[in-house]
């Protein structure tokens, strides 16, 4: 286990052998991090998470209670998991038949925001700066900085680097910072 400084951990909080976990990072009641998985600096991981096996957490990324990021998943920097919000590890789960070996990968990309009690379905990619809302269901890939709502989730607007929801002019109400289309969602002008 590899434990930077300024790391807090809750004495009921489980972290196994072969644990990274970056400066500043902390993890709260009834947290377990299974071996392999890497924690970033200055993370948060909320009461109830789970994290792992082979889980890589970016830096600045608050996970709020009772998420479960399993073997597949993994978070970009600055990203946050609303309480309650779900990522499944295979397509067609069944008690009884064995499919560890079917795990599909989800990427949530850098700045991306999930809202409570949504459902990330596998093998899809959160784009940077997206926001998924509460109670949604992902079964496809989310552009950069696109706003997603709904089951199943469906594109209705675009956010901000910020979090603000941008007009027709994709002008940032915040900063005043200008986004443009491309074939990945908005990027910055």
């Amino acid at each position: 286990m590899s434990i930077s400084d300024g790391v807090f951990i809750h004495e009921t909080a489980i972290i196994d052998d072969g644990v990274e976990i970056g400066s500043g990072a902390k993890i709260w009641h009834f947290v377990h991090v299974l071996t392999g998985s890497k924690i970033g600096s200055g993370s948060i991981l909320g009461q109830n998470v789970m994290v792992g096996p082979k889980v890589t957490v970016g830096s600045g990324c608050k996970i709020q209670n009772n998420v479960s990021i399993y073997k597949g998943v993994t978070l970009e920097d600055d990203v946050f998991c609303g309480p309650s919000c779900v990522f499944t590890n295979v397509f067609t789960p069944r008690a009884f038949v064995e499919r560890k070996d079917e795990f599909s990968t989800t990427l949530v990309k850098k700045g991306a925001t999930i809202g409570a009690n949504a459902t990330i379905i596998c093998g899809t990619t959160v784009g940077a700066y997206a926001m998924v809302g509460a109670g949604s269901v992902v079964t496809k890939d989310v552009k950069d900085h696109a706003i997603v709502a709904g089951n199943p989730a469906r594109h209705i607007g675009w956010v901000s680097r910020t979090g603000d929801r941008l007009g027709a002019d994709l002008v940032c109400p915040r900063t005043g910072e200008t986004y443009g289309e491309n074939e990945n969602g908005l990027v910055l002008k």
